[in-house]
């Protein structure tokens, strides 16, 4: 069974930085597609960032220079780096995964597990 625990939102001012923390387990790195998505009050679920089992990784537009998403497989852990946040970045945050199955962007949306988000609040 596939269990994401996400962590780390919290608020920051304009230009700051926070990282985000999904510690998963029931998973081979090596053959799943992880993200991280966002959702904004009222809106759909957008993907921001997602790195498939070899380490590849790919940036909705909106992010690219600013986020970093990385994994470290020892600990089993998925991040976020974020930096020079702005208030628009506000947003909950979850991470997600599911088997890679050749597709792995910041566009895939079909993905079967997910944490239970964390709260980014970025002030002006």
């Amino acid at each position: 069974q596939v269990r994401l625990l996400d962590s780390g939102g919290g608020s920051v001012q304009a230009g700051g930085s926070l990282t985000l923390s999904c510690k998963y387990s029931g998973l081979y790195y090596g053959s799943y597609c992880m993200a991280w998505f966002r959702q904004f009050p009222g809106k759909e679920r957008e993907g921001v960032a997602a790195i498939d089992g070899d380490g590849s990784t790919d940036y909705a537009d909106s992010v690219k220079g600013r986020f970093t998403i990385s994994r470290d497989n020892a600990k089993n852990t998925l991040y976020l780096q974020m930096n020079n946040l702005k208030p628009e970045d506000t947003a909950m945050y979850y991470c997600a995964a599911d088997w890679e199955d050749g597709i792995c962007n910041s566009y895939r949306i079909d993905f079967g597990n997910w944490g239970q988000g964390t709260q980014v609040t970025v002030s002006s």
